[in-house]
C-alpha cells in the first residue's frame, strides 16, 4: 500500500513538472506590434484671425476622425520600451465665431509620427498597464480650400508642428504572444493656417493660429515577437 502511494505521488510530481504554465512576461529585446482602431478627437481652440494683416476676431474648429493605427515597441528591458506610432487621418476645418457663416474653410490630411518612452508596470502579469511620454511631429499635406472660400486660385497651407505627447494604456494577454490593447494619448499639435487669394481674390492673405491638441482613443490587438 505504501509503495503504491509513493509510486502515485512520484507519478503526480512528474506530471506536474511537465506542465508548462503560460509565460506572459516581457523581456529585453522583445518587439511588440499593435494594430488599433483610433478616434482622433481634437481638443481645439483657435487664436486671432488676421485678414490682409488686420486682426478680425476668432474662428475655426476641427472635426474628429476614426482611422487605423500601427505602432511598434522595442523593449529595452522588462519595464522600459520605445514605441513608434504611425498613423494617418483626414480633417475638415470649420468656421466658427467670426467665420461661422463660411462653413468648411479647409480640408487637410495629417501624418503625425510619434516616439514615446514607455514604462510597463507589471511585465510578468497577464494584465500589463503602462504609461508613456515623448515627442510628436505632425505634417499636414494635400490641403484644400472648400466651400464658398474655395474659388479658383485659392490656397491654404498649414505649418508642420513639433510637440509633446503623453500616453496611458494596457495590454491584456490572450496567450504567450497575442494580447488585446486599449490606449489613450494626448498630443500637443499647434499650427498656423496661411490662406491666399480666397473669396474670389477679395481676401489676398489670411492667417489663423490653431491649437488642435487631440485626445486619441484606441483599441486593438497586438503580438509579441
Amino acid at each position: 500500500m505504501r509503495k503504491s502511494f509513493l509510486g502515485l505521488a512520484g507519478l503526480s510530481a512528474l506530471s506536474l513538472s511537465t506542465i508548462t504554465l503560460p509565460v506572459y512576461a516581457y523581456e529585453a529585446g522583445d518587439w511588440l506590434v499593435r494594430g488599433r482602431i483610433i478616434n482622433v478627437n481634437p481638443n481645439d481652440s483657435s487664436g486671432q484671425l488676421y485678414i490682409n494683416g488686420v486682426a478680425s476676431g476668432e474662428g475655426v474648429s476641427v472635426n474628429d476622425d476614426t482611422v487605423p493605427e500601427l505602432d511598434i515597441t522595442y523593449m529595452i528591458n522588462r519595464h522600459w520600451g520605445l514605441e513608434l506610432i504611425l498613423g494617418y487621418s483626414e480633417h475638415t476645418v470649420k468656421g466658427v465665431k467670426n467665420w461661422n457663416n463660411l462653413g468648411d474653410v479647409a480640408e487637410t490630411k495629417v501624418l503625425p509620427p510619434t516616439l514615446l518612452l514607455q514604462y510597463h508596470f507589471l511585465p510578468d502579469s497577464s494584465i500589463r498597464p503602462y504609461i508613456g511620454a515623448g515627442i510628436n511631429y505632425t505634417y499636414f499635406f494635400d490641403e484644400e480650400v472648400p466651400g464658398i472660400l474655395g474659388t479658383p486660385g485659392s490656397k491654404v497651407k498649414l505649418d508642420s508642428s513639433w510637440g509633446l505627447a503623453a500616453q496611458v494604456g494596457m495590454d491584456v494577454a490572450i496567450n504567450d504572444d497575442w494580447f488585446i490593447n486599449v490606449d489613450m494619448k494626448y498630443i500637443d499639435i499647434d499650427t498656423q493656417a496661411h490662406y491666399t487669394n480666397i473669396l474670389g481674390g477679395t481676401i489676398e492673405r489670411a492667417t489663423i493660429n490653431a491649437d488642435i491638441d487631440p485626445f486619441v482613443f484606441g483599441i486593438g490587438i497586438g503580438r509579441r515577437f
